[in-house]
């Protein structure tokens, strides 16, 4: 079964080089087991998805040109998310702040080509559909 995913939740993508951990805002005005519960709408840059260490993507503008100044030298920057996209799938049968829940099964796309996962959930919480 999926668990509730909260804040402080740890995440990985796919093109970063470190953990990431989730921030969610009181907004949603959820908790679960303590700390404020995510909704598929979590997905903001920099506001709930923080960066994963460097980039490795050769989509992102920044590692191709320093890759490019570089020889051709695969050379990692800075990481900067841009998921514009909300989490899929979601729990759609457990709403929080009238949008779907976030379980530790769903998946985020950076627009650099990066698949956002979660490592860790952040609670026990067992989804009930």
């Amino acid at each position: 079964m999926p668990n509730q995913v909260v804040m402080g939740a740890m995440m990985t993508c796919t093109f970063g080089a470190a953990p990431s951990s989730l921030v969610v805002l009181p907004s949603n005005k959820v908790l679960a087991e303590g700390p404020p519960a995510a909704n598929i709408m979590d997905h903001k840059p920099m506001v709930n998805i923080m960066p994963f260490g460097v980039c490795n993507s050769m989509a992102n503008p920044t590692v191709a040109a320093a890759t490019a100044a570089a020889l051709g030298v695969l050379t990692p920057m800075p990481c900067i998310p841009m998921t514009s996209a909300p989490w899929v799938p979601g729990a759609p049968t457990v709403l929080i702040a009238n949008m779907p829940a976030l379980d530790n099964v769903s998946k985020c796309l950076c627009n650099w080509g990066g698949v956002i996962a979660f490592s860790n959930a952040g609670t026990t919480k067992t989804m009930i559909p």
